[in-house]
């Protein structure tokens, strides 16, 4: 799939669930908590609102056509078509958004969030990106 074709649609669809949760658990929330609880409270209103995914799952590297192990955990795999990589972190990092397109890269995904909640505004905190 090349990078210029649309997102599927029901990718689209499972990308405005997610951001409406992160912007949920955040409105509950607030900033100033640990990277983990945010991954577990978006996982419960995820799983709320019926959205498949799985949390901390290992994804295989291949090197040059072998296997080198579990090199990432992806925080939340929305339905093996969408990752989110949660953060609570001063200041996002342009690493944090490598690490999100290694993992698209890896998982054959388009679209990946890497949301960091410690922030005053969510809406600043959420990056979308598309390989």
């Amino acid at each position: 799939m090349k990078a210029y074709e649309p997102i599927p649609r029901h990718v689209e669809a499972y990308a405005t669930h997610v951001v409406d949760s992160i912007v949920a658990v955040h409105n509950e929330l607030g900033p100033g908590l640990l990277e983990q609880v945010y991954e577990t409270c978006l996982a419960v209103e995820l799983h709320n609102r019926g959205i498949p995914f799985r949390r901390q799952i290992g994804v295989p590297v291949t090197y040059r056509g072998t296997r080198v192990g579990k090199g990432l955990r992806v925080d939340i795999w929305v339905d093996h078509c969408l990752i989110v990589e949660v953060k609570a972190v001063e200041i996002l990092l342009p690493v944090h958004r490598a690490q999100v397109l290694t993992y698209l890269k890896l998982t054959g995904n388009r679209l990946g969030f890497f949301v960091n909640f410690n922030v005053e505004s969510i809406r600043q905190g959420i990056k979308r990106l598309i390989l």
